[in-house]
């Protein structure tokens, strides 16, 4: 009989936080551990490999992101319970955002849910599971008013970006799989994952999580036609020549002097980065 537990995460960033008792009365079973300071994710998670087949997590995208990274290149498989603000790797694996329909799915053995193999990458050695961030796109992230974002979720992150307009780019130096060249951006991403936090949409129509890749993507610009043809080519899921996209296993960057970046939303510090991709380095419960 398969073995599973969960971790819940009481501080996850949703709207509806849930308890433990609601997540009973939904029907789970397995033994449930809580979170209590930060890091707490990562040290149970990596506790619990080999001893259960199937690790679930209740909260954020920060949550997922920390169990994945200790669940990087083993046989247990994360089960993803939405609690955060965006719950961008549930949207890009169409796993249920109400908590029922979250649970049920895990409850679902060898019914209606399959393991399904990601990719993750590497940054500087160290695994992450969604993007690294650099200029805007970080720096929107790390802007953001928690309260702004507890009012306006996701839309929050957006009108950071429109209140940093008019930014000059800096210069990055990118080797994409052995090429060389210097890039001007005011924004740059290695993603794994091409959800934006809204099902459905993503940076690029054709981004995969499973396909061996990673994905390099620049915005030159942060003026407001710029800005409005990136919202617009996400909406309407198409190519935009406002961002520039390339596809590689390995990246190497030298950052602009005073850049910032995020590794799945954790600020670190350095100012070069080598990057590459890890085919297959982790199992998700996902839909059949």
């Amino acid at each position: 009989m398969e073995k599973i537990k969960l971790i819940f995460n009481p501080a996850a960033g949703s709207k509806d936080p849930v308890t433990v008792e609601e997540i009973r009365e939904k029907g789970f079973e397995g033994e449930i551990v809580v979170t209590g300071k930060e890091g707490d994710v990562y040290s149970m998670a990596k506790e619990m490999v080999g001893a259960v087949d199937v690790l679930a997590v209740y909260g954020g995208d920060g949550t997922v992101m920390e169990a994945a990274r200790a669940l990087y290149k083993t046989d247990t498989a994360l089960g993803i319970v939405p609690g955060g603000t965006a719950n961008v790797m549930a949207k890009e694996l169409n796993i249920p955002l109400e908590l029922g329909g979250a649970l049920e799915l895990l409850g679902e053995e060898g019914g209606g849910r399959r393991v399904r193999k990601v990719d993750m990458g590497l940054v500087n050695g160290r695994p992450f599971l969604i993007r690294v961030n650099m200029g805007l796109f970080s720096d929107m992230i790390t802007e953001t008013d928690p309260a702004l974002k507890e009012k306006w979720g996701q839309l929050a992150y957006g009108l950071t970006a429109f209140q940093t307009m008019g930014r000059e780019p800096g210069t990055f130096q990118l080797t994409v799989d052995g090429r060389t060249f210097d890039q001007d951006a005011v924004a740059l991403t290695v993603t794994n994952a091409g959800n934006v936090g809204r099902a459905g949409y993503s940076f690029l129509s054709d981004i995969s999580v499973d396909d061996g890749w990673l994905d390099v993507i620049a915005l030159d610009k942060a003026d407001i036609g710029s800005l409005l043809r990136v919202s617009g080519s996400i909406l309407l899921q198409k190519d935009s020549d406002v961002l520039k996209h390339w596809r590689a296993r390995k990246v190497e960057i030298r950052l602009p002097e005073g850049s910032s970046w995020l590794c799945d939303d954790m600020e670190e510090k350095g100012d070069e980065l080598s990057i590459e991709v890890a085919p297959a380095a982790l199992g998700v419960v996902v839909p059949i």
